[in-house]
């Protein structure tokens, strides 16, 4: 690594604590990646570039330090879709492969190796407070919050009790990116507190899944056999997480004042929850029973096992001549979706426009496990690439379509 100009003089690695599947863990941090340099965009906000797969750090116990290219092509899948459902999640920037062989355990090896290179607006995890809070070390704690305010939440600066403030900001944006999360349909797989940061950005994809069919119970890790991180229960993982956030931070803040700003979780994640699924609906909310609506509405989803993207397509600015022509529309004919189609007919749609594009007249595009492993075989027996190029443009074509912007990340949230 060059180092670039005007950046830090060295590669930074973190080391932080965390829980993962609820048991902590005070022995990891950044083991395979670091932060390479820092820059500011033409809003003035801070951006970070790391990289995943650069070789071994303090923090790598027995790991080698690298990162297989078939994880890497298919987090620049997961981060290429979530940022077209306008999900706020990192950005791929490259995936450079080094000609290195790996052993791997969990996929045939030898493996090919790849350094992958990502843009995220934070690369403070929830377990760096969670290690300075076991050591004891207050200053450090309160110096951790202070970036944090300053980069990323300065409006909190001249506010009382500015550490509780921050927890409640954290809260608001991990709530707005669990519902978001929630209505693209993904599971996240491992949703520890060192998978959490604090812009409520989304980060670190192992292995995750985006629905088949609506299922609260669907996991996305083979491992998660007690469905621990499930659809349904990503929302209550999340909250998990930020109660131990709230709790690194009461070696530094008014313990009554994190409670607080913890117990605003379920109804900042019942708002989000609105606006992100009607977003994903083209409908604009009517301000009342909205949140009902959108349950009742993943209910019937589940209960008649409806293809979750084909239903969010079907039912974009919600068109009854639309859903007459969809592959599924015996579907739309259930006495359980009567209630939904009336409540459908009454929102307002916003900007119906859109439904004039190309995308709109073929079918949604999804990104199974199925097709994942189809692009992968193409590349990993073929050296074939043309699959996987051939899925971003259609993935952002897609996102072109829809024109969503969530992941731009918002200094009051």
């Amino acid at each position: 690594f060059e180092i670039l100009p005007e950046a830090q003089s060295s590669p930074l690695a973190i080391r932080y604590h965390g829980h993962q599947f609820r048991s902590y863990n005070p022995d990891i941090g950044d083991g395979r990646g670091f932060l390479f340099a820092q820059l500011h965009d033409d809003q003035a906000r801070l951006l970070d570039l790391g990289t995943k797969g650069s070789g071994r750090t303090p923090y790598s116990r027995s790991g080698d330090g690298r990162l297989t290219l078939k994880g890497g092509v298919r987090e620049v899948l997961a981060t290429e879709l979530l940022e077209a459902h306008g999900v706020y999640t990192s950005k791929t920037l490259s995936l450079i492969e080094t000609g290195e062989s790996l052993e791997r355990g969990d996929e045939p090896s030898p493996t090919r190796s790849a350094v992958m290179v990502r843009l995220g607006h934070s690369h403070v995890r929830f377990g760096a407070f969670q290690r300075l809070a076991a050591e004891k070390r207050a200053d450090a704690l309160e110096a951790l919050c202070d970036y944090c305010i300053d980069h990323f939440y300065p409006h909190l600066r001249s506010q009382p009790e500015p550490q509780a403030k921050l927890f409640g900001a954290i809260v608001a944006q991990s709530a707005r990116l669990c519902a978001q999360w929630m209505a693209a349909g993904f599971v996240h797989g491992v949703l520890n507190t060192d998978n959490m940061n604090v812009t409520g950005e989304s980060f670190d994809y192992g292995p995750w899944r985006f629905l088949p069919a609506m299922d609260f119970g669907f996991t996305a890790a083979y491992f998660d056999q007690t469905g621990l991180y499930a659809y349904g229960r990503q929302p209550d993982a999340v909250a998990w997480n930020l109660a131990q956030l709230g709790g690194a931070l009461s070696l530094v803040a008014d313990e009554e004042a994190l409670n607080k700003a913890l117990q605003t979780f379920p109804q900042a994640f019942e708002k989000a929850m609105v606006g992100s699924f009607f977003r994903r609906l083209g409908l604009k909310p009517s301000g009342e029973g909205d949140f009902d609506f959108v349950m009742a509405f993943l209910r019937w989803a589940e209960e008649a096992k409806a293809p979750f993207e084909q239903v969010m397509f079907d039912l974009f600015c919600y068109d009854q001549t639309r859903i007459a022509q969809s592959p599924i529309a015996a579907t739309y004919q259930s006495d359980g979706f009567a209630a939904l189609k009336e409540a459908l007919a009454g929102f307002e749609k916003i900007d119906a426009g859109r439904l004039d594009a190309d995308y709109f007249s073929g079918k949604p595009q999804t990104l199974l496990i199925d097709e994942v492993e189809e692009i992968w075989t193409a590349i990993a027996d073929h050296d074939d690439w043309s699959a996987l190029n051939s899925k971003i443009a259609a993935i952002r074509e897609m996102g072109a379509a829809y024109h969503f912007n969530a992941s731009a990340f918002p200094p009051k949230p």
